[in-house]
């Protein structure tokens, strides 16, 4: 019996020793290649001896691992797909539903940063997600978080992406702050950089500008100077640009985009340099000076030619060189260009169909088609020349037809606010046909409470207690110390009109005065005029002001400066 207890420990401590071999050969192979950048086919002389050993020994942890390295290291794209593929046939084979859920994430990573296919990378992604489902992993659920997020981000899906950004950028802040190895701290924080950055994005995309600088400087506080997050500088950086150029301050934007360029493009982050040169380009031509705007333009393209890639805020791009060439008469340039936008338009539509829906098109497809035609045509001679500037004097006539009857519109209704204001005349508009309270629906009110009512109401117009943001029914009842009910009455029987439509009214005079009034006013944007006047949405502000005025906010700008410039030329 001794001498089979001594056996069997001897086999046990063989085994042992034996898996301690095997674990010290995976640990000192990989020493060789760990630290070799990513990309660099150095590290396949070893790889492949460490990707052998574990088919060798059935080892799918460190299977899986291997072809995990093989994604990081392979310099094409294609090879990368394929160590993908084989990195989760191991992990399905492992069993492990933290390392398949691994597996389809860096799946979905190789279609959305080296394809960028999005609809394929979103399918993998919600296949990682239901394998982590029950996993303890924080990093790959914020990971997985992420990456979904930003496709959302990329097909339009700003607001859910934002939620989705600002949720991963909280746990990976978290968790990079805690006492774990150096390694997991430097993963988390790089996840909470990125995520940083996307939520920026997704601010400038949604027109919520109130927190982007606050953020952008904290990211580019905490990643200034620091040779492991320079790619993260870099889209910091990016957005400081963008920013700049909202504010106009030109010369900055392009410094900082341009500056931006070198960890962007060192990455090959193909995407993210277009917007850059697209902004830099935008920025020269602010500055009076085209010909480097038109050279940014053209880097654009010439990455949309050899990735088949766009992104839909940089549609743009295209029509700025559409309509530089068509105003230096250059047909085969414009000719080029607008078949250019007609193909991004085709692209953006597969995988970006519902921000394409929300994209301006100063071309739609349609006007597009009818001018591409016209430029072959007239490329051609004889009866086809002919025929085309027929088609295009026609909808040239239509087009200013439309044009005239629209400007005689909006010249009629801004004379009719123009009179009302120069006699003071910009009162609520009872309407004959609006609701009166019935009998049995009115309160019984002493009539030293209207009055008191009447007074405070008063001294609200007076004193454009109205443009408060956020001013209701129930918050004004509070500071007249009444109750809703009785103001609501008091405001229907004297106005004329419910409380809501009271306020519209009073807020829509007030700013249509100071538009007229006050030059300064008539620079800031939409949304700034809707603020100024406690509209919190810019579409209710522009819909109110037509429906009250007759005309768009815009349009009554337009006629303001116009009147103005003649009174100055005069």
């Amino acid at each position: 019996m001794k001498k089979i207890y001594i056996l069997i420990l001897i086999s046990l401590s063989e085994i042992l020793f034996s898996q301690q071999q095997d674990y010290s050969l995976y640990y000192k192979l990989r020493q060789n290649y760990e630290n070799y950048p990513e990309n660099d086919q150095r590290a396949f002389s070893y790889l492949r001896k460490y990707i052998r050993l574990a088919k060798k020994q059935n080892d799918s942890d460190h299977l899986v691992q291997g072809y995990k390295d093989g994604i990081f290291f392979s310099p094409l794209k294609e090879d990368k797909l394929k160590y993908s593929d084989s990195a989760i046939s191991a992990a399905v084979l492992s069993k492990n539903n933290d390392l398949i859920s691994n597996a389809y994430l860096w799946k979905g990573i190789i279609y959305y940063f080296n394809y960028k296919q999005y609809k394929s990378a979103l399918n993998e992604y919600l296949k990682a997600y239901e394998y982590s489902k029950n996993s303890k992993d924080d990093f790959l659920k914020n990971g997985i978080l992420y990456h979904i997020g930003v496709v959302k981000s990329y097909l339009g899906y700003y607001q859910e992406a934002l939620n989705h950004f600002e949720e991963a950028k909280t746990n990976f802040k978290l968790k990079s702050e805690e006492n774990v190895h150096p390694n997991l701290i430097y993963n988390n924080k790089k996840g909470y950089y990125n995520s940083l950055h996307r939520v920026i994005v997704c601010y400038r995309n949604l027109h919520n500008y109130t927190m982007i600088d606050s953020l952008i400087s904290t990211g580019i506080s905490q990643t200034q100077n620091n040779k492991e997050f320079d790619q993260e500088y870099g889209y910091f950086l990016k957005e400081k640009g963008i920013e700049e150029y909202r504010k106009k301050r030109f010369p900055a934007a392009i410094k900082s985009l341009q500056t931006s360029l070198r960890p962007i493009t060192h990455i090959n982050d193909f995407a993210w340099a277009t917007v850059n040169y697209f902004y830099i380009g935008k920025s020269y031509m602010e500055m009076n000076n085209p010909s480097n705007a038109i050279f940014y333009f053209q880097k654009v393209d010439s990455i949309f030619q050899k990735q088949t890639f766009i992104l839909p805020e940089l549609r743009e791009n295209y029509e700025l060189l559409i309509n530089y060439y068509k105003a230096n008469n250059n047909n085969d340039r414009e000719l080029y260009y607008t078949k250019q936008l007609l193909k991004a338009d085709s692209v953006m539509s597969e995988d970006f169909s519902y921000l394409s829906s929300k994209v301006h098109k100063e071309f739609d497809t349609k006007t597009l088609t009818e001018e591409k035609e016209r430029l072959e045509d007239a490329a051609s001679k004889g009866f086809w020349i002919i025929i085309g500037l027929i088609t295009f004097a026609l909808i040239l006539l239509l087009v200013l037809i439309i044009k005239y009857k629209s400007e005689k519109r909006a010249r009629a209704h801004y004379k009719i606010l123009e009179e009302k204001i120069l006699n003071s005349n910009l009162q609520l508009t009872v309407k004959k046909d609006s609701p009166k309270l019935k009998d049995d629906e009115k309160i019984i009110i002493n009539e030293n409470i209207v009055q008191d009512l009447m007074i405070k109401l008063q001294e609200f117009e007076e004193k454009s207690g109205y443009i408060e943001s956020g001013l209701t029914l129930h918050k004004l009842a509070r500071k007249f110390n009444t109750n809703s009910n009785y103001l609501s009455q008091v405001v229907n029987e004297s106005k004329g009109m419910n409380f809501n439509r009271y306020l519209s009214e009073l807020r829509i005079n007030y700013i249509t005065n100071k538009l007229y009034n006050d030059k300064v006013y008539l620079n800031y944007k939409i949304e700034t005029l809707a603020e100024k006047c406690g509209i919190a949405s810019r579409t209710n502000f522009s819909n109110l002001f037509q429906e009250i005025n007759g005309m768009r906010p815009k349009d009554f700008i337009k006629k303001r400066n116009e009147d103005l410039r003649n009174s100055h030329g005069s």
